[in-house]
């Protein structure tokens, strides 16, 4: 990786600047939205020590130069669309590991140019089903491709295999195995009923759930959850010191069997978490069709909010809207749910300011309005973990936590909880520290460990407490 220095004066302090920049080893980032921030604040911070040099490349050059502004000395903000091939190509080719904090659906066209460039690539994303027949490929290549290294996918996964392996050492079995994770709003700045507000892309909060049926396995009985139901199938979870909060499935659960080494396990479900009523108020959404991004509405250039829902319920318009609404979800028209509608303003007459988006990106519009950040407000992360096994002819139970409060509005507690593992496994990748190659998830406790550990010196830790102890 590391290039030539051809010295053209022997003098002693310019060979040693000489040989300084030939060691650099170049760090690219593909986009420089807001989960980014933390990953670059930490990758200039150690950029000297560790003898990087950062390019951010993003479509505005404005928001790539800014996100560098304090790191100027080893770190360059440029322009780039992604979708451009050739450019984006000849940018990956002057680099030595690449980051992708792209949307997902990009990816692959990231990961076809490292494979043919022979560039170590990080992901905080799922790993794409296209990507896993190119593992020979890229084992072949000596490449580290690195995914799911956020933090969920991410932390979740290390925090959980460190405990997991800790409980195969023991001798211990493992009966069940439930993870949820969710982005929130810290308790000191929920200051609405929905108990959320926007820390990450609101067009994926706005589409959860619409991948296809959600899949785990509970007591050796594989279960589907259809998008439909998946808001009404939720659990109850009490986290130590932040109260209780609505879980709902994620994705397909049953993949991490294998990749946990649970194949036999008779109970394991990973999913989101939301404040306590989230759920059932944005239930509400789904049934009426709130939520689909498959058509243009046509509601006019001065369309009203409640003319947005008079178009999903059904009843003359003269009518009274909550009272139609709540009839058509089975509830009296002063629940919690309708409060929670009408605070946002679904039955009010604001304009929406917008025609011939889908049902869902007209909801997003109002929604970026009301659920956004203020500049005081702090976000938080939530995650939990439960582990059930037998021991020695007993049963126990283990609940891992970890709460993380935002520093603020630009270093958000998604940012650092999504940014900072991949920044530390960069160190991992350009330092050598990794033997394996190839298409890899943070499950082995040479990423684990030492990801895990510095995060905690930073203040991002897990609580554990012994059940029934």
């Amino acid at each position: 990786m590391r290039g030539k220095c051809y010295a053209t004066r022997s003098d002693g302090a310019e060979q040693a600047g000489l040989r300084i920049f030939a060691a650099m080893r170049k760090i690219l980032i593909l986009g420089a939205g807001r989960s980014a921030t933390s990953l670059i604040r930490y990758l200039i911070g150690h950029a000297d020590q560790q003898e990087w040099r950062l390019t951010v490349a993003d479509k505005d050059p404005v928001l790539a130069s800014r996100m560098v502004h304090e790191g100027l000395a080893v770190a360059s903000g440029v322009e780039l669309d992604a979708a451009n091939a050739e450019a984006r190509a000849a940018l990956i080719a002057s680099h030595d590991l690449i980051i992708s904090m792209l949307p997902a659906f990009m990816h692959m066209d990231v990961l076809k140019d490292c494979l043919r460039l022979k560039k170590h690539v990080i992901t905080p994303s799922y790993v794409p089903d296209a990507l896993w027949p190119m593992d020979a490929a890229f084992k072949q290549a000596g490449l580290v491709v690195l995914n799911e290294m956020g933090l969920d996918p991410g932390i979740d996964h290390m925090s959980a295999m460190r405990i997991l392996d800790r409980i195969e050492r023991e001798g211990g079995r493992m009966e069940v195995f439930e993870s949820y994770c969710g982005g929130l709003v810290a308790p000191e700045s929920d200051d609405n009923p929905w108990g959320y507000k926007f820390s990450w892309n609101p067009r994926n909060v706005v589409l959860a759930g619409q991948g296809g049926a959600a899949k785990y396995i509970r007591d050796g009985v594989v279960k589907y959850i259809p998008y439909h139901r998946l808001f009404r199938d939720t659990v109850r979870i009490e986290v130590p010191d932040l109260g209780r909060f609505d879980g709902y499935a994620n994705r397909d659960s049953l993949k991490y069997r294998k990749a946990y080494r649970l194949d036999d396990i008779p109970t394991l479900l990973r999913g989101t978490l939301r404040k306590e009523g989230f759920c059932a108020a944005w239930d509400a959404f789904v049934q009426l069709g709130c939520t689909d991004d498959g058509y243009a509405m046509q509601l006019g250039t001065d369309a009203t909010w409640t003319d947005y829902m008079n178009a999903f319920v059904p009843g003359p318009a003269g009518h009274d809207l909550r009272k139609r609404t709540a009839a058509v979800l089975g509830m009296e028209a002063h629940s919690r749910v309708m409060d929670m509608l009408a605070w946002l303003g679904m039955f009010g007459d604001a304009a929406i300011g917008a025609d011939g988006l889908s049902p869902a990106a007209t909801l997003q519009r109002l929604l970026e309005a009301k659920w956004r950040l203020g500049p005081d407000d702090k976000d938080l992360v939530v995650m939990w973990h439960r582990f059930r096994y037998g021991i020695e002819g007993q049963h126990q139970e283990l609940h891992a936590s970890l709460a993380v409060i935002g520093q603020d509005q630009q270093h958000t507690a998604m940012a650092r909880t999504v940014g900072l593992p991949i920044a530390m496994a960069c160190k991992l990748v350009l330092n050598g520290k990794l033997k394996d190659r190839g298409v890899m998830l943070p499950l082995s406790p040479a990423i684990y460990d030492p990801v895990l550990d510095e995060l905690a010196h930073l203040g991002i830790s897990f609580r554990e407490d012994l059940i029934g102890a």
